[in-house]
């Protein structure tokens, strides 16, 4: 079900602070920051080529990732997104075993305008795993 590695996801209290530091001192290509406020974050990505990282800051007051930093003040880890063929197949499987969607279980559009959607991390060993739409 799963296939490819999309993007490994770091929350960051500082945004601009984050993007320097892998542009400026690890030399990568960061991309503009990119707010969604459907998800309630500001998003940049660093391309590596095969994959992506994706910093993650707080966009609003009801931002899942402010409370994320408010228990982890200098970020860390946050998902692991991993891309899929089709997510609404995909979702009835996982649900049909017993795993959990977090939301109301419909995709939401992401930040590569793909449908996504997240799976409990009490489901996959303490990790937050997101799931990505993407045509092949």
């Amino acid at each position: 079900m799963i296939e490819r590695l999309n993007h490994v996801a770091i929350a960051v209290p500082d945004l601009g602070a984050a993007t320097r530091r892998y542009r400026d001192t690890l030399g990568a290509r960061v991309s503009a920051p990119q707010a969604l406020p459907e998800h309630g974050v500001t998003v940049v990505f660093v391309d590596l080529g095969n994959t992506r990282t994706e910093l993650l800051a707080p966009l609003g007051e009801g931002s899942p990732i402010a409370a994320f930093l408010e228990r982890n003040p200098a970020g860390g880890m946050h998902h692991v997104c991993y891309e899929v063929e089709d997510i609404a197949a995909a979702r009835e499987r996982l649900m049909r075993d017993g795993m959990r969607v977090l939301g109301d279980g419909e995709a939401k559009i992401g930040a590569h305008g793909n449908p996504v959607l997240f799976l409990h991390p009490k489901d996959f060993d303490g990790t937050l795993i997101e799931l990505e739409q993407v045509a092949r």
